[in-house]
Order: C-alpha cells, then sequence, then structure tokens
C-alpha cells in the first residue's frame, strides 16, 4: 500500500473584531510542495499537488487564544473549515499593526497519521489599529500580480499560474512601494489594514502569500474562493463571491472608510461601481490599473464617463496612482 502524507492544518490570514473571530482554513495531507521550484515538470508536479488535494474530511478542532479562550470547530466533505465566534473583547491580544494569533490543533489523534508540527498550528486574524485612518481592498490578478488575464483564451494565465515558480513571478512595477505608502499613511504609522481579494481559488492560497511575502507586500488578510461545484447551478441574479467578499469587509468595519484598487480587464470597475453606489460616503477612491485591450479600456472609459459619486483613476503606472494619493492626503 502506498504511505499515507503526514496532515497539517493550514490557517488563511483572516479579519475579524475585537467581539467577533472569524477564522477559516483547511485541513489537508502534507505533499511537501516546493514553492521554489523551478524546473518545469516540478513546477507542473507542483501545480498538480496544488489543484489534487487531498483532505481531512469531518476533524474536530480546536482552537486557542492565550490561556483563556478555546473554541472549537469542525471541517467539510472537502476539508475546510469557517468558525464565526462572537467573543468577549480580546483587544488585549492585539499586537501594533492589529495582529491576533490563534493555535489550532486536531482535537483527536488521527488514526495511523502523522500530525505536522506537533500538532500545533498558528493562525493569524487582523483587527484594524484604532490608528488607522482607511482601509486599503485590492485585487491581485493583474493589479498587483503579473497574471494575463486579457491575454487570448488566458493562455498566459495557465501558463503563468502552471509553469512559473512564486518566487519568480513579477509584481507590477511599483505596486509594493504603493501598498506600503497606503499602509503607513498620512502620518506614517497609521497601520492602515489592507485586504486582498481574489477571484482565484484557496488552492492557491500558499502561492499568492509567498508571492506577497517575497514582494515585500504589506502583510494583510488574504481573500479567495472555493472551487464551485460542477452540479451546483448559480442563480443569475447572485452576487460574484468577490463582491460579496468585499461588502462582508464594509459591513465588518461601519466606521473605517476604503481605497479599491483592481484592473480594467474583467469584472473589478462593474463590483467597484457598484459598492460606491450602496456604500456612497465610504469610498474613497477607486484606483484602476489600465491593461493592453482596446475594448475593453473603450468599456471601462464609458462606464466612468459620467460617475461623479467617487474619484476614479484609470492608471498605466502605480507612480500615477502615488501622486493621486499624495494629492488626495492619502499618503505623505
Amino acid at each position: 500500500m502506498f504511505k499515507k502524507d503526514p496532515v497539517q492544518i493550514i490557517a488563511f490570514q483572516t479579519y475579524g473584531t475585537f467581539n467577533r473571530v472569524y477564522l477559516r482554513g483547511r485541513a489537508i495531507e502534507d505533499e511537501s510542495i516546493n514553492l521554489e521550484q523551478k524546473s518545469v515538470l516540478k513546477l507542473l508536479i507542483n501545480a498538480w499537488k496544488r489543484f489534487e488535494t487531498d483532505e481531512v474530511k469531518h476533524a474536530e478542532l480546536s482552537v486557542r487564544l492565550g490561556d483563556d479562550h478555546v473554541f472549537y470547530t469542525k471541517t467539510d466533505e472537502r476539508g475546510y473549515f469557517l468558525l464565526d465566534e462572537t467573543v468577549d473583547d480580546i483587544s488585549k491580544y492585539q499586537d501594533d499593526e492589529g495582529w491576533v494569533e490563534f493555535e489550532f490543533s486536531f482535537k483527536n489523534k488521527i488514526v495511523k497519521r502523522l500530525i505536522q508540527s506537533e500538532n500545533k498550528f498558528s493562525a493569524h486574524m487582523l483587527i484594524p489599529c484604532k490608528s488607522a485612518e482607511f482601509g486599503v481592498i485590492s485585487d491581485i490578478d493583474d493589479t498587483i500580480l503579473h497574471t494575463g488575464i486579457v491575454s487570448m483564451f488566458k493562455w498566459r494565465v495557465l501558463f503563468n499560474t502552471f509553469l512559473k515558480s512564486a518566487g519568480k513571478r513579477l509584481p507590477l512595477e511599483g505596486a509594493a512601494a504603493f501598498y506600503k505608502l497606503l499602509h503607513q499613511g498620512k502620518k506614517e504609522h497609521e497601520a492602515n489594514p489592507i485586504f486582498y481579494v481574489s477571484h482565484s481559488p484557496w488552492n492557491l492560497y500558499r502561492y499568492l502569500d509567498y508571492f506577497l511575502k517575497q514582494n515585500n507586500f504589506p502583510n494583510g488578510p488574504i481573500i479567495l474562493r472555493k472551487f464551485p461545484s460542477v452540479f451546483k447551478r448559480k442563480p443569475k441574479d447572485e452576487k460574484p463571491e468577490k463582491q460579496k467578499e468585499i461588502i462582508n469587509l464594509l459591513e465588518s468595519y461601519p466606521d473605517l472608510k476604503f481605497i479599491l484598487i483592481g484592473d480594467c480587464g474583467e469584472h473589478d470597475p462593474d463590483i467597484y461601481i457598484e459598492i460606491a453606489q450602496v456604500f456612497p460616503n465610504r469610498i474613497l477612491a477607486i484606483y484602476l490599473r489600465s491593461v493592453k485591450h482596446k475594448k475593453k479600456m473603450l468599456r471601462v472609459s464609458g462606464l466612468f464617463n459620467d460617475y461623479k459619486t467617487t474619484p476614479v483613476l484609470l492608471v498605466e503606472t502605480s507612480e500615477e496612482a502615488i501622486e493621486h494619493a499624495r494629492k488626495s492626503g492619502f499618503v505623505l
């Protein structure tokens, strides 16, 4: 018989409040994916491992916060878990950047299976600091990471995702510097929270997390989506998962205003304009990175022609966005 891989808990970086613990993640086998791998064959094997996961179903997990809080949750059919609990004030656990650290473990021993990390897995949840002047909600693909969404048949997306290591992927020029300035704010120590929201599946979480860290982007929750079931049809009027997540962020922090950053390649303009209309006093600015696709750019330009509710900037470079942010008083 084949030897089974050890099991692990991958806790996604999430967000919450002083009275709400909101943690997500997945329990799966550890297939030892090397994110620095460079050979084509090994990159393809890594891609296969990311999408052909062996999940740990219906596993009971315990979650510890300090010495006085213990929570419990359970994985679903695909190994995912969501813990959403109302709690008393947990502000004493927050660090200077707003992060609160939890510890996950499998509640019961998994028969004849090795558990990685001595059954201790850290998790981090962001609570915006009181010093924050605003939050930033950013797309990832073709906004900060060269992806190729507008390429014919999306062939470049497939090439970049499956045949390039996370360490070799290039950020869009100046993007990390722009995000650092936004995170620091005008006072340079505001710790403005940055939320990375993408249409990519959770299978790419570690890949994207590695990319952001390697390229010195500010630390922030990474919010992705589950692969939709092929047997479940989505209602035509149902909002995109990304839009629902952004609305959840706005509702979670009713006193915080936001800057939205995306690109003109696909659905960001439509999602952002609708959100700005629903929350007209909450969106400080919308930055949309231009793409090399004439038809798409004409469509987006027309979309915002008569739009005056929120400042919208279609930018070719990060320098244009930084200049506008300075003039608007968002950054130094």
